[in-house]
């Protein structure tokens, strides 16, 4: 059983039964600080959730530190969700980045001869000259769109749950209870994206609504239901879920 802690006026956890009871014997939490788990309609005294670790009468229970020993972080906290520049910025590095293989394997795959042989046709007839050097580069396109998937959904589904051009301006994407991405979500977030690059829309038109939702989304972010906060994966700010089942809107202990 999990359990919340509410002190100070903020909520703190959740906490393994086993950790309060021993915090409740020790002296780190009082008796009288609030306590909830889920199947409870209110908050009760955590003496009165747990009255067999109340300090057997007339025992001193040592004085509690001033500050709360706890690693978890109050629900209360607002994150601070990325804004379109933070994240352009973050697609310029990115893009930086996969341009190096993207090289490599285009001339591997014969970009340069299919760029010599449209100079050399264009002047005589263009239409011809450009309808063969695209498809001459199609099978280059398709190859480089799997590459980049490839790199965002790896990149998004890690520990680091950020692409390196992420993690250079501070930025990681989450679910929209903040926890890490799973492989099948990072995929769907990213073949969204790929939409983009097979239309004739303006590269970054997914990211526009980013300034009019409230969680500043994107298309594919509000599609896989995915947040892009700022702070490195470690941060230790939690997103307000999006429908609270606990007791009480608002905590005040």
């Amino acid at each position: 059983m999990q359990v919340w802690i509410g002190r100070n006026g903020e909520r703190f956890g959740p906490y393994e039964e086993s950790e309060v009871r021993q915090w409740l014997r020790d002296g780190t939490c009082r008796p009288e600080e609030l306590g909830w788990y889920e199947g409870m309609t209110d908050w009760r005294p955590l003496g009165d959730l747990f009255p067999d670790e109340r300090p057997a009468p007339g025992a001193v229970p040592p004085t509690p530190p001033p500050a709360p020993p706890f690693m978890g972080v109050t629900e209360s906290a607002e994150p601070e969700y990325a804004g379109f520049w933070l994240r352009f910025g973050a697609w310029v590095i990115d893009y930086l980045i996969l341009m190096v293989p993207f090289t490599a394997i285009s001339l591997a795959m014969g970009l340069g001869a299919a760029m010599t042989t449209l100079l050399s046709r264009i002047e005589n007839d263009q239409t011809a000259a450009i309808s063969a050097y695209a498809t001459a580069v199609q099978p280059i396109t398709y190859v480089l769109l799997v590459i980049g998937f490839a790199y965002y959904v790896f990149f998004e589904s890690s520990k680091w749950q950020a692409t390196p051009g992420k993690l250079a301006v501070g930025i990681r994407v989450t679910d929209v209870e903040g926890r890490r991405l799973t492989v099948a979500r990072a995929a769907g977030r990213n073949a969204v994206r790929l939409v983009n690059a097979f239309t004739v829309l303006i590269p970054m038109v997914f990211y526009i609504t980013a300034a009019f939702t409230q969680r500043k989304q994107g298309v594919h972010d509000l599609l896989a239901s995915t947040y892009v906060l700022t702070g490195r994966a470690d941060s230790t700010v939690a997103v307000p879920a999006a429908a609270d089942t606990r007791p009480g809107g608002r905590f005040d202990a």
